[in-house]
């Protein structure tokens, strides 16, 4: 007698696409924001008053009283949608480990360090949208004053490595799960994805020197 050998796989509902969709377009979203908001932040290497003449801007258009509350609700959004598909109890956590070192999946591993960076960004993040959103305006003194704190030294330089280890593997993972990139131009793409979350960290770790040596 022969044996029927194959597999059903249990098709992806439409609700399910169509939330995988939000993620996708909510990470994108976020991931433009914090570039973006890298570069601003890094404009205090061109001068102070470059850096507050771009903020007042933001502030005088309520960009940031709008936007920031925008961002956050985004943000945690996003989170929602991912949080779906990571494993939060302990027997999953064991069997996907388990999975991944059998494997040797490079895809794999950069899924396990986005779920990690994930839970860190949560907590930092919003600690660090809370501080800055209710103590308005923002100006280049002001961050200056927070970092060189001592304890805000410590924090963005977790949180900067983090962010961006998130964001550059989202980066990546967009492209390969939404067909932008193909399996043959997977590697080189991937290489300039490292390439530019160095320069990105580059980018954070001057800054905050920068503001360590403006005086306050």
């Amino acid at each position: 007698m022969a044996i029927d050998t194959t597999i059903y796989v249990r098709p992806q509902s439409g609700i399910s696409a169509y939330l995988d969709w939000l993620q996708m377009l909510t990470g994108a979203g976020l991931i433009l924001f914090m570039w973006s908001h890298m570069i601003l932040v890094a404009s205090v290497n061109l001068g102070v008053g470059a850096m507050n003449t771009l903020a007042k801007f933001f502030e005088d258009y309520y960009m940031a009283q709008v936007g920031g509350p925008m961002i956050g609700i985004t943000f945690l959004l996003h989170f929602a949608l991912a949080a779906r598909k990571v494993p939060f109890r302990t027997e999953q956590q064991s069997t996907i480990w388990k999975h991944s070192k059998m494997l040797h999946h490079k895809d794999t591993w950069l899924w396990m360090v986005q779920a990690v960076t994930a839970m860190i960004i949560l907590i930092m993040g919003a600690i660090h949208m809370w501080t800055v959103l209710t103590d308005l305006p923002i100006t280049a003194q002001k961050s200056a004053a927070r970092i060189q704190g001592g304890f805000w030294l410590v924090f963005y330089l977790i949180l900067l490595p983090m962010v961006e280890l998130h964001v550059g593997i989202g980066f990546y993972r967009i492209a390969v799960k939404w067909g932008f990139i193909k399996r043959k131009t997977r590697h080189g793409f991937d290489g300039f994805e490292n390439i530019l979350t160095m320069i990105f960290i580059a980018i954070g770790l001057i800054t905050i020197v920068r503001f360590m040596l403006i005086k306050v």
